[in-house]
């Protein structure tokens, strides 16, 4: 069994006190009776709980990160960029994943706040009214500093770090634009979430400025799952007055729409060009060059751990912060105009 403070408390023949003193560097302790004590600690070989001491000081040296998507690259890089703040600065990381549902959200964030993390960095399942009464009281009540991560929360005043989503869908709406193309079709993201109604806002802007009429039907809502992506690609192609080009906004559904392309024996770009939002590392691997919106991913996770960082240290001119990332357009060739 592990050795407990009672072993090493008669191991060194003091008190419990003393031992916990020792262990949490507070407190008088003459200095040959801490050598004793920490002596039994290493013959022991005596690990700290860290539950333990958290519970003592009503604090953790830990954080909570909560995301919708576990399995995306898009959070993976994100995460990257938070754990290599957090390994420079010695916090250690609670990952949550929500599967996109807003229960599940609220379930992390009371299970975080029986935890006593020090702070939170959240991605925002939605941005629905109806459901952002209980959403915003429960971060509230949490009583520790929030940055959010690429969506807002309604009515709030939290620090942080997001996208411009409708710079990256403008920049890859027009980039098809530019190729030639004017008969293009977006799949949008998940309609509540706030980067999803941005991208369909850039999408818009770039048809509006470049003098091409908004279709309704070539408007086609996803949810960010590849199945969705592969459901709307199929109506794409079924189409009478099909188009010649379709912006993804997402790198999953990218993937879903790639499927249903050639599931169709159709080419990319000789039949339909595609422009993707995020990259997708296993469609290059696969030696497919599709052409993307590059997000920050990396750099979104640094700079919102940096805001939260500055919060728990309570600097002054940190209290709301908010960082406004530029994505950057990736051109592979997908996005071609093949005159037929």
């Amino acid at each position: 069994m592990s050795a407990t403070i009672n072993d090493i408390a008669g191991k060194a023949g003091v008190s419990l006190t003393t031992v916990s003193r020792v262990l949490n560097d507070s407190g008088y302790v003459k200095k040959e009776t801490k050598i004793r004590v920490l002596k039994a600690i290493e013959e022991l070989n005596y690990t700290p709980s860290a539950i333990a001491r958290s519970l003592s000081k009503s604090k953790t040296n830990t954080i909570g990160v909560l995301i919708p998507e576990i399995n995306n690259q898009f959070y993976g890089e994100v995460i990257k960029g938070v754990s290599q703040v957090a390994d420079e600065c010695g916090l250690n990381i609670i990952l949550c994943n929500t599967d996109e549902n807003i229960q599940k959200e609220l379930k992390a964030l009371k299970l975080l706040k029986e935890q006593r993390i020090r702070g939170i960095i959240i991605a925002p399942t939605s941005v629905e009214d109806d459901q952002n009464g209980e959403y915003l009281k429960t971060i509230e009540q949490l009583g520790i500093p929030v940055v959010l991560l690429d969506g807002h929360v309604k009515h709030s005043d939290f620090s942080g770090v997001f996208v411009d989503n409708i710079k990256g869908a403008f920049d890859g709406t027009e980039a098809l634009i530019k190729a030639g193309h004017k008969k293009i079709a977006i799949i949008t993201g998940r309609m509540n979430s706030d980067a999803a109604q941005n991208r369909l806002i850039g999408y818009k802007k770039a048809l509006a400025i470049n003098n091409i009429d908004i279709d309704d039907k070539y408007i086609l809502f996803g949810d960010y799952g590849q199945e969705s992506a592969y459901r709307c690609t199929k109506e794409i192609i079924e189409m009478e007055d099909r188009p010649t080009a379709i912006f993804i906004s997402s790198n999953k559904m990218t993937i879903g729409c790639v499927k249903a392309i050639r599931s169709h024996k159709l080419r990319i770009p000789e039949d339909i060009a595609i422009v993707g939002f995020d990259k997708v590392d296993i469609l290059n691997s696969l030696g497919m060059n599709i052409s993307f919106i590059d997000g920050p991913t990396t750099e979104l996770g640094i700079a919102s751990m940096k805001i939260l960082v500055e919060n728990l240290k309570g600097k002054q001119d940190s209290k709301v912060k908010n960082i406004t990332l530029i994505p950057k357009l990736v051109l592979k060739g997908s996005e071609k105009f093949i005159e037929k």
